[in-house]
């Protein structure tokens, strides 16, 4: 994509990544890749804020000289340190040598630990301002959205929010930047809740606090790091993170997630007698085979459904591998306060219902059922199977 004039003189001037295949080494973007978001202001002081990872740094110097000499950039303002933001700053350093460095005061260290860069370094303060010439830009501190030093930076004359990973959402550009020339916005709304159950979740206090923060502020656009630039209707998305941040501690979606696995097909049988009780009160459920579904796309499912069904053989005297790798994300990513129940055959003995507490209880789940059986499951215990998912989602439902 060339660069995009955004309001007069001000520009986008990203890349997109349609090559990386994990996001952050861990998350799958294959298909549909990711947009690094940098912006350009073109005023008496020229300014960079955000930059590339360094994967696309040609194209990334390109854009900005259609516009301006690379010399030229007075300021870099770095609204988080994470090398998707910074990765081409080194380089950019050579070619642009009297610029500054603009960001909070613990991004003067990680600028240390992560590129040996420790001249024409200035912290600014929380809602200090700098003069461009015909622009004044803002700081605003927002740690832990998601890391300590981040911070948005707002241009006051067109009331620009430059809102780093705040906002964002995975998903290469498909030729335009703008949310109201979008010809695909399920697609773009399904990969923020991804992204923000993948990144942002367990940060959902700060996100809270962010967006109180701001709530004064009067924003015409929101241009995030990743994603869609909101100019039509940028209260949609900041109402959306703000729904999806409050399920960390309020009501979630009367709707289950279901996760299995199965070695041999006896749990499996059993999933879908569970699915079939679920089914019939009407409760949306959403299934995951836990071996062949990256964890990637089960987080934003646990995330926003009450419930969650457990499928899993006992395996080794223990919960199915995939199975468990699934519930240790959920944890990691502090999901907590769910109705669950569990499921799964064993052979010779159990072990999965006791793994699944220990990794559930702290998460304050409530396993308001439980059913292991052995071997293959027989006719009367397939029925039990359907009548206990038919009362687990209305357990759910009741609760929500």
């Amino acid at each position: 994509m060339a660069t995009v004039e955004i309001k007069p003189d001000i520009y986008w001037v990203g890349v997109n990544d349609r090559t990386t295949d994990l996001f952050e080494g861990i998350w799958p973007i294959t298909r549909e890749g990711v947009s690094y978001n940098s912006y350009l202001i073109n005023d008496e002081k020229k300014v960079i804020i955000d930059l590339s990872k360094a994967i696309k740094t040609d194209i990334f110097f390109d854009h900005i000289s259609e516009i301006v000499a690379l010399s030229d950039i007075d300021y870099v303002i770095l609204n988080h340190m994470e090398p998707d933001h910074t990765g081409v700053l080194r380089t950019l350093k050579r070619m642009a040598p009297k610029m500054t460095i603009l960001g909070t005061p613990k991004t003067k260290k990680m600028l240390e630990d992560f590129y040996g860069i420790t001249e024409n370094i200035r912290e600014v303060g929380d809602g200090e301002t700098l003069s461009l010439g015909k622009t004044q830009l803002t700081f605003i501190h927002a740690p832990f959205v998601h890391w300590p030093e981040t911070m948005v930076t707002y241009e006051t004359t067109q009331k620009i929010l430059f809102s780093c990973d705040a906002f964002g959402g995975y998903g290469a550009l498909r030729g335009t930047i703008f949310d109201d020339e979008c010809g695909d916005m399920d697609f773009y709304l399904k990969e923020s809740l991804r992204y923000y159950a993948n990144i942002v979740a367990k940060f959902s206090g700060p996100v809270l606090k962010a967006i109180e923060k701001l709530s004064g502020t009067p924003v015409a656009i929101i241009a995030p790091s990743h994603g869609l630039i909101w100019r039509k209707d940028p209260g949609r998305i900041v109402d959306l993170y703000k729904k999806w941040a409050e399920y960390a501690t309020r009501q979630t979606e009367p709707a289950i997630t279901l996760v299995y696995g199965s070695m041999y097909g006896n749990t499996e049988m059993m999933m879908n007698a569970v699915i079939q009780g679920i089914s019939s009160t009407g409760v949306p459920v959403e299934i995951f085979d836990a071996a062949r579904t990256h964890v990637s796309y089960i987080l934003p499912a646990l995330w926003t459904n009450a419930g969650v069904a457990i499928g899993t053989p006992t395996y080794e005297v223990g919960v199915f591998p995939p199975v468990g790798q699934v519930l240790e994300m959920a944890a990691l990513k502090r999901i907590m306060n769910k109705k669950a129940f569990m499921f799964g055959s064993f052979g010779w003995s159990g072990g999965a219902l006791k793994k699944i507490r220990d990794i559930i209880d702290p998460l304050k789940w409530d396993l308001v059922e439980t059913y292991e059986f052995a071997g293959g499951p027989t006719t009367e215990e397939l029925k039990r199977g359907e009548k206990l998912g038919a009362d687990f989602a209305r357990t759910v439902k009741a609760g929500s």
